[in-house]
């Protein structure tokens, strides 16, 4: 998958824009409360111009939660093969670049929660194999900073990580810590707070 334009540093395309417009409309209302014609208004054209885009507003959800999925999975591959020095540096990165997500990306963690179910079922059997894998991949990197934790108790203690960083919706802004990165140490805190307790105790 390409990456977004925030991503790379390079300005949106106007299918980036688009996703982006319906991404925020869908959160903040509803799949079915906004129409093609304010998500085309949203970016400066007309509703139908969308089209030349997207087929329908389904289309649009299929993209923004496969893609996610997929951007996360990818995402994380990278920074653990990139990633150098002791399992704990990966373990940091992997923690990072989630959220990073979180933070930027608010709006698909609510899209997710609220509009799955309305995906066709292949393209629901694809964002879960995407998730399936990312966890995978968190649960080895976790396995190899705490070596004491068994699979099952790496596994549960990502899930419970996902759930912390993915709560961020609920948070108020990205800056309500005085700025955005006192918000993200204090995640990560959290994050690494979480796995040290999974160590059993001695």
């Amino acid at each position: 998958m390409t990456p977004p334009a925030a991503a790379t540093g390079a300005a949106p395309t106007r299918r980036e824009q688009i996703l982006r417009e319906a991404a925020r409309l869908f959160a903040e209302r509803g799949f079915h409360g906004v129409g093609v014609d304010e998500i085309g208004a949203a970016v400066g054209i007309s509703g139908p111009g969308l089209y030349r885009h997207f087929p329908g507003k389904e289309a649009m959800l299929a993209e923004l939660l496969v893609g996610i999925s997929s951007r996360l999975l990818h995402g994380g591959r990278r920074r653990v093969a990139e990633t150098a020095g002791p399992p704990g540096a990966v373990l940091d990165s992997l923690i990072d670049g989630h959220i990073d997500f979180a933070l930027d990306d608010r709006a698909l963690i609510v899209l997710h929660d609220r509009e799955l179910d309305r995906l066709r079922e292949s393209d629901r059997k694809l964002v879960r194999q995407f998730q399936r894998q990312y966890v995978e991949l968190w649960v080895g990197v976790v396995r190899d900073a705490y070596p004491d934790i068994t699979e099952d108790e790496a596994r549960a203690s990502v899930h419970a990580v996902f759930g912390l960083l993915n709560s961020t919706p609920h948070l108020g802004s990205p800056g309500a810590l005085s700025g955005r990165e006192p918000m993200a140490a204090l995640l990560h805190r959290l994050a690494r707070g979480a796995f040290d307790a999974a160590v059993p105790a001695l």
